[in-house]
């Protein structure tokens, strides 16, 4: 795996500057992601609730899919948390395993957002859950990720327009 993953063109960019391409990277790919899937059923999985603004903007952008979260704890603003039934809190390993069965159907999307600053755990993690979202996913179903999956499941796709600098991945299920 690249351990240049998730940094802007510019490394010399600030803090700031990094988080602006970064969230102007994900809201690209989140409103591309929901027209491409507008013709598909399945929920959607957001993996990585965090601060909820990635949910937040999903369930504007999609008001009538279900959407359901994973994390390891809560960390967001109350209205930007689902209800019981939509947020599966523990580790991604473990929760992953009866994903499926919690979630009832595959998902139309998944958007992976689980990066750190710890590129080889990351990488570990990577590798864990790759065969459970593969699983998961609905044929023809779009991934969004913030780390790079190994490319033996899924088919790459370029960066929808609108994207910004910073590096994140887009794949199709087969």
């Amino acid at each position: 795996m690249n351990e240049d993953v998730n940094r802007p063109r510019d490394p010399g960019a600030s803090r700031l500057a990094r988080m602006i391409e970064r969230l102007a990277t994900q809201r690209a790919c989140l409103e591309w992601a929901a027209a491409e899937i507008s013709g598909l059923d399945g929920p959607v999985i957001e993996l990585g609730l965090g601060k909820g603004r990635t949910y937040d903007h999903l369930r504007r952008l999609m008001p009538n899919r279900e959407i359901f979260c994973f994390d390891r704890d809560v960390h967001a603003p109350r209205d930007c948390v689902p209800d019981d039934k939509h947020l599966i809190l523990g580790d991604f390993r473990v929760t992953l395993l009866d994903a499926l069965e919690r979630v009832g159907e595959r998902a139309a999307l998944i958007h992976a957002d689980i990066g750190s600053e710890h590129p080889g755990r990351d990488a570990a993690l990577v590798h864990d859950i790759g065969p459970f979202l593969a699983d998961l996913i609905r044929p023809h179903g779009v991934l969004l990720a913030d780390r790079e999956l190994p490319a033996d499941y899924w088919r790459p796709l370029p960066l929808p327009k609108g994207a910004g600098r910073w590096n994140y991945y887009v794949y199709r299920a087969p």
